[in-house]
């Protein structure tokens, strides 16, 4: 079975969000260097308070912009004192009467979730990513984990729908079969609504806070960040994971935990107190995962009947647009693709 072109592909990603940093690391009038994806950026906070992202270094001679200075919502050089505003027009150049038509390079951006995001292309051509189910409402949010793992970004997303994992990592005596929806060329969803009636010790004690089933439903963006949402009788959890590629073909992190907002006092604090215990059960609960990846070579050549909604889900990434690592450039042209068997990655491929 011949390997996937963008999937497990260190040297490529899907244009779209991606996330930066938590926007509480950013105060205004500060400027900081980043890497995203490969490439040098600078990122700076106005005096409106909104951020800009910009390619780091100086169109004149290539100083680092991170080592200039934010003057009420523009940028200036340290260097010669170039000036350059939130679109990255050059509006001064202390030596000339008037600027040269210079523009420097930006980047869309965005803040949500308490985290500030960048679009890798010229123009969005999506929302931030969300759980269509959830769009309209509100939420209450506590930060989870950052973590690095050992593996692409692919692979850590993949472990959400590995259903057989539950059983043999996690010991969860569930039977998990996923329904698939194509939300969008660049989102697809997940459904599972498992029945916990039974008497497995593991069902009697989810039972003391859903009677009889649990909906698990998980939302994959760009190939990389994804929401999970575990549905009980009176409440829901939503597990945001954004997820980067970073050098060396590994991942770089950020766990989110989301419940939808409660009026009044004790639905406040009904969601603060389960936002900390799920931030200390995921923790736990991921030790295991953790082992698998610090060392998996991901080489998928016998894919069985259970690994169904793993290859519905390379279909997926397979079919966005991919971008080059560092440059950001289109990885290579569809047009010119050779043509291949459609049904090497048929959603339904089983050898047993």
């Amino acid at each position: 079975m011949r390997k996937p072109k963008t999937f497990n592909n260190s040297e490529r990603f899907i244009e779209g969000w991606y996330w930066v940093m938590p926007s509480q690391n950013l105060r205004i009038g500060e400027v900081k260097p980043i890497t995203i994806l490969g490439r040098n950026l600078v990122i700076y906070r106005g005096q409106d308070k909104k951020v800009v992202i910009c390619d780091a270094y100086c169109p004149h001679m290539g100083a680092h912009l991170a080592e200039g200075k934010v003057e009420g919502n523009e940028l200036r050089c340290f260097f010669h004192h170039w000036k350059f505003d939130a679109q990255g027009i050059c509006i001064e150049v202390p030596c000339l009467y008037e600027p040269l038509p210079i523009k420097l390079k930006t980047w869309p951006t965005n803040e949500e979730y308490g985290m500030i995001w960048i679009w890798t292309g010229e123009t969005p051509q999506h929302p931030l990513p969300f759980m269509p189910e959830l769009e309209q409402d509100k939420f209450d949010i506590a930060f989870g984990f950052h973590f690095l793992k050992n593996c692409h970004p692919n692979i850590v997303m993949m472990n959400a729908i590995d259903a057989q994992h539950f059983n043999t990592i996690h010991k969860l005596p569930l039977e998990i079969i996923f329904d698939k929806e194509e939300y969008s060329q660049n989102a697809i969803i997940f459904t599972n609504t498992t029945d916990i009636r039974g008497d497995y010790t593991f069902k009697r004690l989810i039972r003391t806070i859903s009677k009889k089933t649990i909906n698990y439903n998980i939302c994959y963006w760009y190939g990389s960040t994804f929401i999970l949402s575990l549905g009980f009788d009176f409440f829901s959890l939503h597990l945001m994971f954004a997820l980067r590629l970073i050098e060396g073909g590994k991942t770089e992190g950020q766990t989110i935990i989301m419940m939808k907002k409660r009026k009044g006092i004790f639905g406040k604090l009904f969601n603060q107190v389960v936002l900390g215990l799920v931030k200390l059960f995921g923790q736990n609960f991921v030790k295991g995962d953790n082992r698998i990846f610090r060392t998996i070579r991901f080489d998928f050549k016998t894919p069985i009947k259970a690994d169904q909604s793993i290859m519905q889900l390379i279909n997926h990434v397979e079919r966005q647009k991919p971008l080059t690592w560092e440059t950001w450039q289109l990885a290579r042209s569809r047009e010119v693709e050779p043509q291949e068997n459609p049904n090497k990655w048929r959603d339904d491929l089983v050898n047993d």
